[in-house]
């Protein structure tokens, strides 16, 4: 049975699905992994969702405040052996949701170009392309991504 966990950056289960993150990262993103990875840090995460299937973790997503109506998505994450079955959408609804509950308006996000189904991903999830936004300005690896949440947003 598939179960979502709101919480925050210090749950060990987190911590231990960002590690495959990041190792996983650090291959596609190649030299670019160091600039990247300064903004990646997960200290100050306090909205964090975890799925959980049968008791263990096999995905996870966060937000941070980017702005009075916005969130930044980040820190999404599925193993490997458990894509393709829909574990990443329902987080992200989930991120959204609690995202309007918060009073946010829109999600925007920052994923790699080498990122080839993260990049689908997202936009099979309705966001649309933006220009590059932040520390990701100068970077070409870089494409962002924008999200209208509605009210009643279910997804």
């Amino acid at each position: 049975m598939l179960n979502i966990l709101r919480t925050n950056a210090a749950n060990t289960d987190f911590i231990a699905l960002v590690k495959q993150l990041d190792a996983y990262l650090k291959i596609t993103d190649g030299d670019e992994h160091a600039f990247y990875n300064q903004f990646n840090s997960i200290d100050n995460l306090k909205h964090v969702v975890i799925a959980y299937l049968d008791d263990n973790p096999i995905a996870c997503g966060a937000f941070k405040a980017f702005d009075a109506s916005k969130v930044e998505i980040k820190r999404m994450y599925t193993l490997p052996e458990q894509r393709g079955q829909g574990i990443a959408k329902f987080l992200l609804q989930e991120l959204e949701i609690w995202a309007v509950e918060l009073g946010y308006s829109s999600t925007i996000l920052e994923t790699g170009k080498r990122q080839v189904e993260a990049v689908n991903f997202y936009k099979k999830c309705g966001y649309i392309s933006i220009p590059r936004y932040g520390q990701y300005k100068a970077m070409e690896n870089s494409l962002c991504f924008e999200k209208k949440l509605l009210k009643n947003e279910k997804g």
